[in-house]
């Protein structure tokens, strides 16, 4: 279905809720909306070598975090790119810029020299004003990986404004239940459940006959550690996204009941003549 406006989305749930599965029917259904993965950006500037990349590189080989202003600069990098941030053309990430960036000659340096990063890396909304979105609908796209936290919410609205945020909602029990009963196939990645999707010949994977095993962290302690974790750092994220009023709660016991409810809002909102 062709959409009228542009789509900004971000979905938010509990592991196990059916996220991946919902973005994939989302992007299967509107040919204009496009995923864009904060990792895969950070992965695609590793490996092309960036002064980006680079840096990144040295802080995950020692076990840090990658700083919210380098992932809002590679967004905003990305949006620029494609076109969809106007009268903001895109940084060209080369060795040499990053050189001239980071070798000032005055005796105090800032934070970021003072980090290794160069500072228009770093640089997150600074010329902001004088950049628009466009809302052209082939400017549409679902954001993964970020934010996570209202902190990281409140900048990004500097840079591009969201205007669909999901919460995606199942019972805990109904969540904990996928989790106990998933196996996977290793060497290929191919996931089974007990209760839907389940292996042909229990306990071996449909194609090679092979065994299927638990992930390690496929246990109930775990899982409740890692909804409590999200439960925590959600809130705040919602409550962010609710006072704008662009948050929009969907719930089911299962993502088939989920998506025909998260289609019809996508297409109230973007495709109808008042979109």
């Amino acid at each position: 279905m062709r959409m009228r406006k542009a789509a900004r989305v971000i979905l938010i749930g509990a592991p196990g809720v059916g996220k991946g599965t919902q973005s994939e029917r989302l992007l299967g259904r509107f040919p204009q909306l496009a995923h864009l993965s904060s990792g895969d950006l950070l992965r695609h500037n590793v490996k092309t070598r960036t002064p980006l990349g680079i840096k990144v590189e040295s802080t995950i080989k020692a076990g840090g975090l990658v700083p919210d202003d380098l992932i809002l600069r590679l967004i905003r990098n990305e949006l620029s790119t494609r076109g969809w941030l106007r009268n903001d053309p895109p940084q060209i990430m080369t060795l040499a810029s990053a050189g001239l960036s980071s070798s000032g000659s005055g005796s105090h340096p800032n934070a970021e020299a003072e980090a290794g990063v160069p500072s228009f890396l770093s640089e997150t909304s600074s010329s902001s004003s004088s950049s628009s979105l466009s809302n052209d609908p082939s400017a549409s796209f679902l954001l993964d990986g970020f934010p996570r936290t209202a902190g990281q919410a409140a900048q990004l609205d500097t840079i591009v404004p969201i205007n669909l945020v999901v919460s995606l909602k199942t019972p805990f029990s109904v969540m904990l239940a996928r989790i106990n009963g998933r196996w996977v196939h290793e060497p290929s990645g191919r996931v089974y459940n007990e209760s839907f999707n389940a292996p042909k010949v229990p306990g071996r994977d449909d194609v090679t006959g092979e065994p299927l095993v638990r992930r390690a962290d496929d246990s109930e302690e775990v899982y409740r550690a890692r909804f409590n974790k999200f439960e925590e750092t959600s809130a705040p994220l919602l409550d962010h996204y609710a006072r704008q009023g662009v948050l929009w709660e969907v719930e089911g016991m299962s993502s088939d009941e989920i998506t025909p409810k998260l289609v019809a809002e996508f297409e109230r909102r973007f495709c109808g003549a008042e979109a």
